[in-house]
C-alpha cells in the first residue's frame, strides 16, 4: 500500500504567503497619498545614505517612525527602488506575522494551528495592508508577535519570551510610535486585573526586558530629535497627540466605524469569528474557563475601543486586533472540530462566497462604470457566484466544521486571482499615478520636469515617487520658470495659462480615466 504524500505544512503556509500576499503586487502601481510618499521618503533616505532623518523633497518629514523606511531601504538596495520594492516590507512582515501565529498554536495549542494560520493569510484586510507600502503592516506584525511572546511567558514561564516580547514591542515602538506600548501595558493590565493576577503584572514590569525595549527603540528617538529639534512638536504632540484628540488631520468617522470595519476585515471568516466570540464570552463565565480566549477577547476590544475613541480614524489603525480574533476562532475550531455547524450560519457563509466571487467577475465593469449595471453581462459572473455558493454550502452540510477550511479557502483562492488578473488595470489606469507617469513618457522623452494644476494629492505624491523628483503646484505660485510638462484637472487651460503669460502653451494629450489633460510650457 503506498503513502500518501504530504506536504509539510509550513511549506503550504509559504505557499498560501506567496499567493495572498506577493503574487502580482505590483500589478498596480502604487495608489492613494501614503504609498508611493512612504516610499520617496525610503528612497530619499537611501540617496542621502541618511538612516536617522525621514525627508520628503529634501525636508524633514517627521510624521511616522523609520522601521518601514529601513525595511524599505533595504529592499532598495537588494532589487533597486521600485513599487514592487517598495510593497515589500508589508509582504514580508505579514508572513512573519502568519508564521509566527502558527507557531504559536502549535506550541500552546495544537491542532488546528495550520488551519488559524491560513485564516490569517486569507482574511481581507491583512491581504490589503499585506500588498501595501504603509506602516500599518509592520505594527501590526510587531505588535502581534510581541503579545504571542508575552503570552508564551505567561504559560511557559520562560524569561527568554519575556525577552522577545520587549524587543518586538521596540520595533514596534519604531513602526509607528508609543501607541504600541500603550496597547500593550492597557491589554495586560486589564487581563491581569480580570484574572486577579496582580504578580502577573508586576512580574511583566521586567527590568532587564525593560532595558531591551530601550536599547530597541530610543536610539532612533534620541538621535532624531538631536538633529531635528522639532521632532518633539511634530510627531509627539500633533502625529500623536492631536491625532488622537482633536480633527486636526481630517479624518472624522463615528464612535462605531471600527465595528464593520472590523467585521469586513475578517472575510471570508467574519460569521465564524463572530460565533467565536460569542462562544469565548460564554465560556468566560464558566469556571475554568481558557484563559488565552480571555486574554484575546480583551486584545480586540481593547484595540476596538481605543481607537474608536480617537477623533482620527482610518481603517488601518484597526489592524492590530485582527489576529487575536482569528486565534479565537482557531480555539473554537479546536473544540468543535467534529461539530455540524448551524444550517443557517452555513447558508449565510456560502452567501459571503458567492458574493466575494461575483465581485470579482465584476471588479472591471465596477471600476470602469464605478457602478453594477444589472444586465445581460452580469448573468455568467452571477451563474457563477451561485455554483461556488451552492459548493461551500453543500460541503459544510455534508463535513460539518471538518471541511470549512477547503469550503472557504478555494473560493478565496478564486477571488483573489480573478481580482488581481482582471482588475490590475483599470485600477492601474484609474487610481495610480504610474499609469500617469508612463504616458507623459510618451508625450516627453526628455523627462521634462512636471508641475501640477489643481490635481489630488494622491496624485502629486505619486508622481513624485515616479518622477523621482518634486511636483510644483501652480495654485500655490510655484510654476517653474524653465520649460516643463503640465498635468492639469481638464478644462483649467486657461486658469493656468494666466500664471505664466506669454510662454508657449502646447496642449498634448488628455488621460480621461483620472480627468486629466497633459501640456507642454516653454521657458520663460
Amino acid at each position: 500500500m503506498k503513502k500518501r504524500l504530504l506536504i509539510p505544512e509550513w511549506i503550504l503556509l509559504l505557499a498560501c504567503c506567496a499567493f495572498f500576499f506577493l503574487w502580482k503586487v505590483s500589478s498596480f502601481g502604487l495608489i492613494g497619498a501614503d504609498e508611493p510618499r512612504y516610499a520617496q521618503v525610503a528612497r530619499e533616505m537611501l540617496e542621502r545614505h541618511d538612516w536617522i532623518t525621514p525627508t520628503l523633497s529634501g525636508t524633514a518629514w517627521l510624521e511616522k517612525p523609520p522601521l518601514y523606511y529601513w525595511q524599505t531601504i533595504t529592499a532598495y538596495k537588494m532589487f533597486g527602488v521600485s513599487d514592487w520594492a517598495a510593497r515589500l516590507p508589508s509582504v514580508i512582515d505579514a508572513s512573519a506575522m502568519a508564521f509566527a501565529l502558527y507557531w504559536f498554536l502549535r506550541r500552546f495549542r495544537p491542532g488546528l494551528a495550520l488551519d488559524g494560520a491560513l485564516m490569517l493569510v486569507s482574511s481581507a484586510v491583512i491581504i490589503g495592508f499585506a500588498r501595501a507600502a504603509s506602516t500599518d503592516m509592520p505594527l501590526a506584525a510587531m505588535f502581534t508577535i510581541g503579545m504571542l511572546c508575552w503570552w508564551a511567558w505567561f504559560e511557559g514561564g520562560s524569561r527568554g519570551f519575556l525577552a522577545g516580547f520587549y524587543v518586538f514591542l521596540g520595533f514596534a515602538t519604531l513602526a509607528k510610535g508609543p501607541v504600541a506600548a500603550f496597547l500593550a501595558a492597557a491589554i495586560i493590565a486589564i487581563f491581569a486585573a480580570t484574572q486577579r493576577r496582580w504578580r502577573t503584572l508586576i512580574a511583566s514590569l521586567w527590568i532587564p526586558g525593560i532595558l531591551i525595549f530601550c536599547v530597541v527603540a530610543l536610539p532612533w528617538y534620541v538621535l532624531v530629535q538631536l538633529r531635528n529639534p522639532q521632532f518633539f512638536r511634530v510627531f509627539i504632540l500633533e502625529h500623536n497627540l492631536a491625532r488622537f484628540g482633536t480633527n486636526m488631520f481630517h479624518h472624522p468617522e463615528p464612535f462605531w466605524y471600527y465595528v464593520p470595519v472590523a467585521l469586513l476585515s475578517w472575510v471570508p471568516w467574519v460569521l465564524f469569528v463572530v460565533a467565536a466570540g460569542s462562544w469565548a464570552i460564554r465560556k468566560m463565565r464558566e469556571s475554568g474557563a481558557d484563559a488565552l480566549n480571555t486574554f484575546l477577547l480583551i486584545w480586540v476590544v481593547t484595540v476596538v475601543v481605543f481607537f474608536s475613541i480617537s477623533t482620527s480614524k482610518l481603517p488601518g489603525y484597526i489592524l492590530p486586533g485582527i489576529p487575536p480574533a482569528v486565534l479565537v476562532l482557531a480555539n473554537y475550531l479546536s473544540e468543535r472540530f467534529q461539530a455540524k455547524p448551524h444550517a443557517l450560519l452555513v447558508i449565510l457563509h456560502a452567501g459571503i462566497s458567492a458574493a466575494l466571487i461575483f465581485a470579482a467577475l465584476t471588479l472591471p465593469y465596477t471600476l470602469l462604470q464605478h457602478r453594477v449595471s444589472w444586465n445581460s453581462a452580469e448573468t455568467v459572473p452571477l451563474i457563477v457566484a451561485l455554483i461556488v455558493g451552492a459548493g461551500v454550502a453543500i460541503l459544510l452540510f455534508a463535513t460539518g466544521l471538518r471541511g470549512l477550511r477547503v469550503a472557504t479557502l478555494v473560493p478565496a483562492v478564486l477571488v483573489v486571482a480573478i481580482a488581481i488578473r482582471s482588475g490590475s488595470a483599470p485600477l492601474n489606469d484609474q487610481l495610480s499615478a504610474r499609469a500617469v507617469s508612463n504616458a507623459l513618457q510618451q508625450v516627453s522623452l526628455t523627462n521634462l520636469p512636471i508641475a501640477g494644476v489643481l490635481i489630488s494629492r494622491e496624485m502629486e505624491f505619486g508622481l513624485q515617487f515616479y518622477r523621482n523628483r518634486p511636483i510644483p503646484r501652480y495654485e500655490l505660485g510655484n510654476a517653474p520658470s524653465g520649460e516643463h510638462l503640465v498635468v492639469a484637472r481638464a478644462g483649467f487651460q486657461k486658469a493656468f495659462a494666466r500664471d505664466v503669460p506669454g510662454r508657449k502653451i502646447v496642449f498634448l494629450r488628455s488621460f480621461p480615466e483620472q480627468n486629466l489633460e497633459f501640456y507642454y510650457v516653454g521657458a520663460r
